[in-house]
């Protein structure tokens, strides 16, 4: 049986129990034993060639370059440069497999060339920290089984495609299998009709397995999806400063399927962007426009759910910043794409094509692989510093610049929508602009807020401006009227010339 070559590498004096623990765990695994071979530095005979030679040749020969990176840099050659480094530039150019892991959380404790190393690393691929040997472990086991995967010498199918254990067909709500019908008939002539049976719609999808549904089923049709799969939640965030730091303004996990989560995470992060209404020279509607474009913000959630790693116990987090939006997905990049391939066309990959091929015939991404490049397109025609992709901690991090802050060096004030409308975010202001002109019914209001439904958290705003006497019913008599509106009072008019939120 053909076996693959490891070469563990790192500075020599440093983390060596460590990498002999690791060899003695491979071989000693019943399925890695049969499938690895390893090198040491430290089990290298005597010879009359130079040490440093001896082990960029081994690193030529070898499969698999697994780094051990800790605190020290090691010894430096007329270039400046160690040999743990050296060994790690020559993988990288050979286009070898490499798996970096870096022991401790502190990287100020670092010598400052091994930090460069460290973030050299993380700007090229995915790369994991350990603090004890039962850490380190697990995670080589989890690389080397997915490095097995795709040479192929495991094969399974993919996740979505795999039986959702304890889930019937009466998990599946009819509801929504009647709605993505109808959406994926008027988006892309889809051709069962949508009287068709909850049972056809799955096998044509290829979502059911022996009359059970699959992973993809429950995450795209579900009842109550995290019943099943409780990691399959997204985490929205929002910070009022530029850092991660408690407590939190507003924090809200949403849950659902994964059109659901897109729309609701969508929904929330528009809600708390900073909006500019311009003037109505050139029609009646007057234009709105957002610090990030909603396109970019839809691309990069939509991307996040549809490719995320879900057998990762982590969630999908989305955290606004005063300065930056963040979507971290767990997950990573199929071998054949780089950070640096997302900028450009690419082969459309998905990680989840199950789940991919419904999201496709509802519009809500694209199977050309052109999302990432829709992304930076979008970003510059906003006139926004271009967008950041990384791999960090196994996750695929998306970092989009605010517009506000574009070409600023230095910390500036908060904009008057985050600084004075404390009490009403911007989705509250939003809604006061729209009904500024004429009283609309809930089912517009959602519409010009760019939503595909009435959202929960619309209903909830409409009540507190309700209380707040902001707005009141058009006919108060009969709240759940079809002939329902909702009409700005003088109040509102007021806080709206207040803040100046005319349009």
């Amino acid at each position: 049986m053909k076996k693959y070559k490891i070469f563990i590498s790192g500075v020599q004096k440093e983390l060596k129990d460590e990498r002999q623990a690791l060899k003695k765990y491979i071989y000693g695994d019943a399925l890695l034993g049969q499938f690895f071979d390893v090198f040491l530095f430290e089990d290298l005979p005597a010879t009359d060639l130079r040490a440093d030679e001896v082990y960029l040749e081994e690193v030529k020969c070898n499969s698999i370059y697994l780094g051990l990176f800790g605190n020290n840099y090691g010894p430096e050659d007329a270039r400046g440069q160690s040999p743990t480094h050296r060994e790690f530039l020559l993988a990288t150019k050979l286009g070898k497999s490499r798996l970096i892991y870096i022991k401790g959380d502190d990287d100020s404790l670092r010598h400052p060339k091994m930090r460069m190393l460290i973030l050299a690393a993380n700007e090229q691929l995915i790369r994991r920290r350990f603090n004890t040997q039962p850490e380190l472990n697990a995670a080589v086991y989890a690389s080397l089984v997915n490095y097995l995967h795709k040479v192929g010498r495991i094969v399974t199918g993919p996740f979505d495609a795999e039986v959702c254990r304890n889930a019937a067909l009466s998990d599946i709500s009819e509801e929504k299998i009647r709605w993505f019908l109808s959406e994926a008939h008027s988006s892309r002539e889809y051709a069962l009709s949508a009287k068709a049976p909850i049972k056809d719609v799955l096998m044509h999808l290829d979502l059911i397995d022996k009359g059970k549904p699959n992973h993809a089923a429950v995450l795209l049709f579900g009842i109550k999806p995290q019943r099943f799969l409780v990691s399959s939640e997204i985490k929205c965030m929002h910070f009022h400063g530029k850092q991660k730091l408690k407590p939190i303004p507003s924090y809200q996990t949403y849950k659902g399927t994964v059109f659901d989560l897109v729309d609701q995470a969508v929904d929330f992060v528009m809600s708390k962007l900073d909006r500019s209404v311009g003037t109505r020279k050139n029609g009646p509607q007057a234009p709105v426009e957002y610090d990030i474009p909603k396109e970019v913000v839809a691309e990069g959630i939509v991307n996040a759910v549809a490719h995320r790693d879900y057998t990762s116990s982590a969630s999908v987090e989305i955290m606004l910043f005063s300065d930056r939006l963040e979507i971290w997905n767990p997950g990573t990049l199929p071998p054949s794409l780089t950070i640096k391939s997302l900028s450009k066309p690419h082969s459309s990959q998905p990680g989840n094509p199950l789940i991919a091929d419904p999201l496709f015939l509802t519009k809500y991404i694209e199977k050309a692989g052109t999302g990432t490049v829709d992304i930076f397109d979008n970003c510059r025609k906003a006139g926004l510093k271009l967008p950041k992709f990384s791999l960090e901690d196994g996750f695929f991090i998306l970092t989009v610049w605010r517009k506000h802050v574009v070409g600023r060096s230095d910390p500036q004030p908060e904009s008057s929508t985050s600084s004075v409308l404390v009490q009403y975010q911007s989705l509250e202001a939003r809604i006061l602009v729209l009904l500024k002109e004429n009283p609309l019914p809930v089912s517009i209001l959602s519409k010009n807020l760019g939503q595909k439904k009435v959202s929960g958290q619309l209903k909830i705003v409409l009540k507190k401006l309700l209380s707040d006497s902001l707005i009141v019913f058009t006919v108060p008599d009969k709240p759940n009227s079809r002939l329902q509106k909702y009409r700005l009072t003088k109040k509102g008019y007021q806080f709206l010339k207040k803040y100046g939120k005319h349009g």
